[in-house]
């Protein structure tokens, strides 16, 4: 099966989102880029696993629609890789409901899935929700991550909760609380478990797992107090996420 290196380019769509398709179907590709297209939204297709390894690398996506089955690499060997390599948002697209699938992708660092048959709308929307959250805005001249009412600036290491009349309130957090929830920000429904927080959050010595539950009860206690209830959500047994899924 031939695959397809180039992406399409459309005028003023520089500063716009690529999409990077790993999917071994051409009709559905075709599909996918139709749609993404009317988002406004650029896109590369990989034929096969080592090919959307490859184009990882030297197109740099802002978002991956990975196939599980996919030709020499599969999607669940990728989504691996990619993960290892950095925090490039990935949407798993699976031919099978099952629960067992869901909780893969997200332990493996999937920000979200679709089940095959989809609706291609549908797809073009959640791509477009998993770029307005992971994307890094500037503000200030610092980069800014905007999950639900909060603003975390990780340049200031500050975070603002904005209220419905757009009023902020600054949050008092400690050093490693904040680096908690920036690092559940840029993935938001990406389950992290207690040693990757360990591994990215406190790296300064020997710390047991159930340190990073009493730094994540003291976190949510602070959001709650300001009116942010549920954040971040606990997995028992497997770790945290910052937003609830549906």
């Amino acid at each position: 099966m031939k695959m397809n290196h180039g992406f399409e380019r459309n005028a003023g769509m520089d500063a716009q989102a690529l999409v990077l398709i790993a999917e071994d179907e051409p009709e559905i590709v075709d599909i996918l880029k139709a749609y993404l297209a009317r988002e406004g939204i650029r896109s590369a297709w990989a034929a096969d696993g080592r090919a959307a390894l490859e184009m990882h690398l030297a197109l740099k996506p802002d978002l991956m629609l990975l196939d599980v089955r996919m030709p020499y690499v599969d999607g669940w060997q990728v989504l691996s890789e990619v993960r290892a390599r950095g925090q490039t948002p990935v949407i798993m697209v699976t031919a099978h409901d099952q629960d067992i699938d869901k909780l893969m992708a997200l332990r493996i660092g999937a920000d979200d899935y679709v089940v095959k048959p989809f609706n291609p709308a549908e797809v073009a929307a959640r791509v477009r929700a998993v770029l307005r959250r992971t994307r890094r805005a500037e503000w200030d001249g610092h980069a800014l991550l905007r999950v639900g009412p909060l603003e975390i600036d990780l340049e200031a290491f500050r975070v603002a909760v904005v209220a419905g009349d757009a009023s902020r309130h600054v949050l008092t957090l400690t050093l490693t609380e904040f680096r908690l929830l920036a690092h559940l920000a840029r993935a938001p429904r990406r389950v992290s478990s207690r040693a990757e927080l360990i591994a990215a959050c406190l790296p300064e010595g020997e710390v047991l797992e159930r340190t990073v539950d009493s730094h994540i009860s003291k976190l949510r206690r602070k959001l709650e107090e300001v009116g942010v209830e549920g954040m971040p959500v606990s997995l028992r047994g497997v770790g945290y996420r910052l937003e609830e899924t549906a």
